[in-house]
This record gives structure tokens, sequence and C-alpha cells, in this order.
């Protein structure tokens, strides 16, 4: 019957069987159903034959006050520092055992206990030999640009009008009547004696006279509306991303996002 060892111990006691690069999820934060914080990785406990991690020691201090469950660690999905239970409710973790550090888990036990909680939840996940085994897949971050737009009032347009005043000139041609003597003379005999007529003759004369009055047109029509204009801005931000360090025989390697092989699982990357 297979044991179960916490990874600490047998990092000490028996580090031939781990090797010198196996993954340690210890100090991580654990994350559980619709990516509720749950508290963090406390340690794992691997199989004391193999090495090979088996279950999460997870701290359960964001849903309860004080517990330390054991979580197959195939139900684990890491990305970056971060360890997410997509299968881990509140429920669920309400049914599990509180992990006791000074009791000597067997493999075969402790997966009995498994069966009993995991598949008699509200939503029940069959166990299979694949949850037992520590993920083999990271989740490499990165960080990208998004560029939201926001409506502000970046201007502000007014059209009124004011009056102007100016002199202006205009020229009339006026008509006028003027007198005009025609004197002719004459030389004839008459009756009529020095004195006897004092005749008046009046002629009436007429002038044209300039009758000046303002006369209001419209000289033009204002339309006030808008036109957009689309304009390039640039910003300038600093982004992450990780990479993966592989390690292999005491000598560490960067190697890029894309030429870099994981191995089929974190015991034995």
């Amino acid at each position: 019957m297979a044991n179960l060892m916490r990874l600490r111990d047998i990092q000490d006691s028996h580090p031939d069987v781990l090797g010198t690069d196996y993954f340690d999820p210890t100090g991580k934060t654990a994350y559980g159903v619709n990516n509720d914080k749950i508290g963090k990785i406390d340690g794992a406990l691997v199989d004391d034959t193999t090495g090979r991690i088996r279950y999460f020691i997870v701290d359960v201090g964001g849903w309860f006050s004080s517990k330390e469950v054991l979580v197959p660690a195939g139900l684990a999905r890491i990305a970056g520092d971060e360890v997410y239970f997509d299968n881990l409710t509140k429920d669920v973790v309400e049914g599990m055992d509180q992990y006791d550090p000074d009791y000597n888990y067997s493999i075969e036990q402790q997966v009995v206990r498994d069966r009993q909680v995991f598949e008699k939840a509200p939503e029940p996940v069959q166990l299979t030999e694949e949850q037992y085994k520590a993920p083999n897949t990271l989740e490499l971050l990165e960080e990208r640009l998004t560029v939201n737009k926001d409506r502000i009032v970046a201007g502000l347009l007014r059209v009124g009008k004011h009056v102007v005043s100016e002199d202006r000139q205009v020229n009339v041609d006026l008509t006028e009547e003027q007198a005009h003597i025609d004197r002719t003379p004459v030389n004839r005999p008459t009756d009529r004696q020095i004195g006897d007529d004092n005749q008046t003759v009046e002629v009436q004369l007429e002038a044209e006279r300039a009758n000046v009055q303002k006369q209001t047109y419209v000289t033009e029509e204002v339309n006030v509306d808008k036109v957009a204009q689309t304009r390039t801005q640039t910003f300038n931000e600093t982004v992450r991303r990780e990479e993966l360090d592989v390690q292999q025989d005491g000598v560490e390697r960067v190697a890029g996002t894309t030429g870099a092989n994981t191995t089929d699982d974190l015991n034995r990357r």
C-alpha cells in the first residue's frame, strides 16, 4: 500500500526520489469555482515510492475560518502564480475532512474518501486516475493593450449676430423748375396811360424733393452643423509577459514562448 508524504519532507529525506527538477505549488494563490478566491496552497502530498504529486494541500481560509483539505492534483489548473480548481465549490469543501499533518495517509484510503465527497456533491465529479496526476500544463500570461473610447465635449461653438453701423451715401437726381424770362422788343402805339395798369404775372416753380427711407433685406443664411473627423493618437505603455524557465542538470535556461517543451508532467518537467 503506497503512502503519501509531504513534499517538503521527501525533499529532505529522499531527494533521490524527487530528483532536482520538480514542481512545487507551495505559496500559490488558490481559486475555486467561478474564480472565487479560497486561500492558498500550503504544500503537496506525493507518492512515497515515485515522488509524484498526488494531492495539493489547500488552505481554504477564504471560505472557512481555518481549514486545510486535500484536493487531487489533477483537478488543478495552473496559470502563472495562481492555481484554479474549477470543480471545487464551498459545498464540496464543507464535506471534506480537514487535513491532519500528523496522520499517515495512504493513497488507497484517500481515494475512497475523495469519491465519497466529489461523487455525492451537488455537481458530481467522476474521479479518474488522471485526477491524481499533477497538471502538466503551465499557462504563460501576457499583458496586452486594450483601448476603449469615451465621448467627451472637446469644444463649444457659439454662433450669434450683432449690429454694425456704417455711413452710406446715395446719389439722387432731383428736378426743379427755374423761371425763364423772354423779353422781346416792341414798338407800337397804345391808348393806355402809364400808371393805369399795375399787372403782376405769377408763375409756380416746382421742384422734386428726396424722401430717403430704410428697408431691411436678408443678405445671408447661416446653417450650423457638425462634421466628424478622425485623427490618430499614439499611446505608449509598458506591457509584461511570462516566459518559461526550464532548469535541467542544475543549469538554467530561459526559453522563448514558442520553443519550449514542458514535458509530460510537472513532477518531471
